[in-house]
């Protein structure tokens, strides 16, 4: 990958974490020499103080380095060029063009609106992939705040999963050609990636 992929919203830049800095993280979270030639610092030390999938997402970009773009983004405030967040596809999209994001804020955070950002800045962004043609989000029943987040979205609950570490999950589903009408046209935040 010779160019990183950012994407913007109105509050936060979505940097892809690059395959050489995977490798860092592999031996340390909070690695002094993240980020550093990024230009944004990482104050929460956010991947050492936050659930992350890092250790789900060392083999695939190590098989697949191409699939960075996918799989996992640091959320980097615009003011103040501080990391927040992260977020990223389980996988690149599968044979049916089916993508699942996951996303996480830092308590410090939340509730100002950076979720809802970060996954219309995701969505808006993969649409736009000819592969993919299906968006799932997978969420706890009890986790009441993505619960409120996916609900005021209008994703379609078409099932129920148990996944081996989080338990039992709900499946919610949108089309890519629905979520661009629903979604992509309205959007304050600059839907289009910057290079």
């Amino acid at each position: 990958m010779s160019e990183e992929l950012v994407i913007q919203t109105q509050d936060l830049m979505l940097y892809t974490v690059l395959p050489d800095e995977y490798l860092l993280l592999e031996k340390d979270f909070a690695h002094p020499s993240l980020w550093t030639k990024r230009g944004f610092s990482d104050p929460t030390k956010y991947f050492l103080n936050n659930k992350n999938p890092i250790s789900h997402r060392l083999k695939l970009i190590k098989d697949n380095p191409d699939w960075a773009k996918y799989l996992l983004r640091v959320a980097v405030l615009n003011k103040s060029q501080a990391i927040i967040g992260s977020v990223g596809f389980h996988s690149a999209p599968d044979q049916t063009g089916m993508i699942e994001i996951g996303f996480g804020v830092d308590h410090g955070y939340e509730n100002r609106g950076y979720g809802q950002q970060i996954l219309h800045g995701m969505w808006s962004w993969v649409v736009n992939d000819p592969l993919v043609k299906l968006l799932r989000y997978t969420v706890s029943p009890n986790n009441l705040k993505s619960q409120h987040i996916i609900n005021k979205l209008n994703f379609n609950l078409v099932g129920e999963q148990i996944d081996k570490e989080d338990g039992l999950e709900q499946i919610y589903e949108l089309t890519a050609s629905e979520y661009n009408a629903n979604f992509h046209s309205n959007l304050s935040p600059n839907p289009n990636p910057i290079y």
